[in-house]
C-alpha cells in the first residue's frame, strides 16, 4: 500500500498530524513526531503525552494521519485503525524499527500507537 516513495517522506519527515474524532463528533488533529514505517501497510508512533487522542483511538479508532514535505511539495496522507500497544506487547518487527529511530527516547513513551493502514 505504501510506495518507496510514500515510506521515505514518512521516514524522513517523521512528524505527523493524527486526526481522530472527539466524544461529540468534532475533529481533533495533534502533531505526533515519533513515527515509524513498520511495514507497507503498518506505520506507527510512540505515544509520549497524548490522553485526549488515546481516548479517541480507544473509542473511534479510525484516523488520518499526513506527513508533509514542504521543501519538496509533496505529501502523504493515509487512513487506518489506530491501536494502542504496550511496548511490552509490540511484535519484533515493531520494536526494531522503534529501536533503530528512537533508541533514545524509548523511555520517554509510554506505549507505541499502531495504525494498520487502509488507503494511502
Amino acid at each position: 500500500m505504501l510506495t518507496e516513495e510514500m515510506q521515505t517522506i514518512i521516514r524522513n519527515y517523521t512528524g505527523g498530524s493524527v486526526a481522530s474524532v472527539n466524544d461529540d463528533g468534532t475533529a481533533a488533529v495533534s502533531p505526533k513526531a515519533t513515527f515509524v514505517v513498520v511495514d507497507d501497510t503498518t506505520i506507527a508512533y510512540g505515544d509520549i503525552r497524548s490522553p485526549a487522542t488515546r481516548r479517541n483511538i480507544q473509542a473511534r479508532p479510525q484516523v488520518e494521519v499526513v506527513f508533509l514535505d514542504v521543501l519538496r511539495r509533496k505529501a502523504v496522507r493515509v487512513s487506518g485503525e489506530a491501536e494502542v500497544v504496550q511496548k511490552s506487547d509490540a511484535d519484533p518487527k515493531m520494536k526494531a524499527a522503534f529501536d533503530e529511530v528512537w533508541a533514545d527516547f524509548l523511555d520517554g513513551m509510554s506505549a507505541f500507537v499502531r495504525i494498520k493502514l487502509t488507503s494511502a
